[in-house]
């Protein structure tokens, strides 16, 4: 079963030089990093409800938690965490795990 990693980054004071950074030099870092099977990031065009404000979501799918794991202890994770630092990225951004809930997409 595969298990996701969610970074949530909440709006930069300016986008496009965030937006200038991920895409330049964070994501092609995160993107070597072992085991990772797909890389989504979406960008918040509308929140209907709650705080903070988000302005992009990204979506790390791993095959297993236990490539997960495996890939949170390579350099290239390191790589991409101190890159994150580096920046200011990790002041705008709530991480998380996630696994599918085995009841998601069944009909009642």
């Amino acid at each position: 079963m595969t298990v996701s990693y969610f970074a949530l980054y909440r709006t930069p004071d300016d986008p496009a030089d965030f937006e200038q950074h991920y895409f330049g030099t964070h994501v092609p870092l995160v993107e070597k990093t072992p085991g990772l099977v797909a890389n989504r990031v979406h960008r918040v065009t509308r929140q209907v409800v709650g705080e903070p404000a988000y302005f992009l979501v990204a979506e790390l799918v791993f095959e297993s938690a236990e490539a997960m794991k495996s890939a949170f202890r390579s350099p290239e994770w390191a790589a991409s965490g101190q890159d994150l630092q580096s920046w200011g990225g990790a002041d705008l951004v709530t991480m998380f795990a996630a696994e599918p809930h085995p009841s998601a997409g069944q009909q009642s």
